[in-house]
């Protein structure tokens, strides 16, 4: 640990894990609306609602680009609560947007701002903690962050019954106010100034030669993009699964917080066990269980060995896992790519999170697209993703 935060840690961890979830609960409370929002916008292609996901992310993507240098020039407070605001506006024109493409690029630029406090708060932890001890922090940090995609849904679900789905985009306004006073009245500066990096082409190339220089760097980010895009994959078809194959669209948001709160424990065990065996070996065991669960499901409902009455228990279950892993991956995946990379944490965590995320964007949405009433599109791109994500890091160095 290189420094001590005045809040206590369970409050910084809370604080981190609320800024994490600007993404989760732009998503995820989304997710029941859906269809009405198909209804609304795009009557004539009702699959191209979930665009509003996947618009989402890369706009997010995009921002990660720049949040972490501006960081970096200007401190981790200034950039989180320009990102805030820029989020609040965005919301505002979502709220009012009268067709989907003026949904589509609202929400670019919503994921803009997104970008913020997503990627900013990454740095503002690596200034404080390094290593395992990083790794371990961001465990605690995704443990709370899990809850976020538990009640989202339902909080969504309850915010479309009294008031429609518009009135979704008031309550991000909402949660982006009380995120900023949280921030700015008890977090102080990570970044002292005589730290700071000025915000200079040349010094943004040489720092992104320095990130892309380094192997695991590489490896991480690519695994990533991979696990990534099997989640907004995940997310971009769970709703028409639910609703289309098993006929469950009205209990989704229940059942979706029973999946975000049991697949969430991974991130407490991943705490628990990430000092002791270290980042790399947690890694390529979630990807091998992921991987072999998936092949032997998939196999198993293509051969007809799983009669009807079991099969969405078992897709549920395989859900859990693929949400799950993500406790298991990213935040090690993180900590290995910005171990060498304390000196430019602000840069280093853009570069990394952007590349990974604008290429999930490019890889989940065929996924999601591809969409056709059953399971086996979506099964078939997250075997591919996890398998490619597990040679990858066969192929790390040590």
């Amino acid at each position: 640990m290189t420094a001590t935060p005045r809040l206590s840690p369970p409050e910084f961890i809370a604080l981190m894990a609320a800024l994490f979830a600007t993404v989760a609960v732009s998503i995820d409370a989304m997710l029941p609306a859906l269809p009405q929002i198909a209804a609304a916008l795009s009557p004539d292609a009702p699959n191209r609602a979930q665009l509003i996901l996947t618009s989402f992310v890369l706009g997010m993507g995009l921002g990660t680009l720049v949040a972490g240098p501006l960081s970096d020039a200007f401190g981790r407070k200034p950039v989180i609560l320009a990102g805030l605001t820029l989020y609040a506006i965005a919301s505002a024109i979502c709220f009012a947007a009268p067709s989907l493409e003026t949904m589509l690029l609202a929400r670019v630029l919503q994921g803009l701002g997104a970008a913020g406090p997503r990627i900013v708060a990454i740095a503002m932890v690596r200034d404080l903690f390094q290593g395992r001890q990083m790794a371990r922090v961001m465990s605690f940090v995704m443990m709370v962050f899990t809850l976020v995609p538990a009640v989202a849904p339902l909080m969504g679900q309850g915010v479309i019954h009294l008031a429609g789905w518009q009135a979704i985009f008031l309550v991000y306004i909402l949660f982006a106010i009380v995120v900023m006073a949280w921030l700015g009245l008890r977090q102080p500066e990570t970044l002292p100034a005589p730290q700071r990096r000025p915000l200079a082409m040349k010094s943004l190339i040489t720092g992104s030669r320095e990130v892309l220089s380094h192997r695991i760097v590489l490896v991480s980010i690519a695994a990533q993009a991979l696990t990534l895009a099997a989640l907004f994959a995940t997310l971009s078809s769970t709703q028409a699964i639910f609703d289309l194959r098993f006929d469950r669209g009205a209990e989704f948001p229940r059942w979706f917080a029973l999946i975000a709160l049991l697949a969430g424990t991974t991130s407490l065990l991943n705490s628990q066990i990430v000092v002791r065996l270290g980042m790399r070996k947690v890694v390529t065991r979630a990807y091998v269980l992921q991987v072999t669960a998936t092949l032997a499901l998939l196999a198993a409902l293509k051969l007809g060995l799983v009669p009807e009455a079991l099969t969405f228990a078992a897709h549920l279950i395989w859900t859990i896992g693929v949400f799950g892993i993500v406790g298991l991956t990213l935040g090690n995946l993180n900590a290995l790519a910005m171990e060498p990379l304390g000196h430019i944490a602000g840069l280093a965590a853009s570069v990394v999170s952007a590349l990974a995320t604008v290429v999930s964007v490019a890889l989940a949405v065929p996924v999601g697209l591809a969409f056709d009433g059953t399971v086996f599109p979506l099964m078939i791109g997250v075997a591919v993703f996890s398998g490619a994500s597990l040679w990858l890091m066969r192929l790390a160095p040590r």
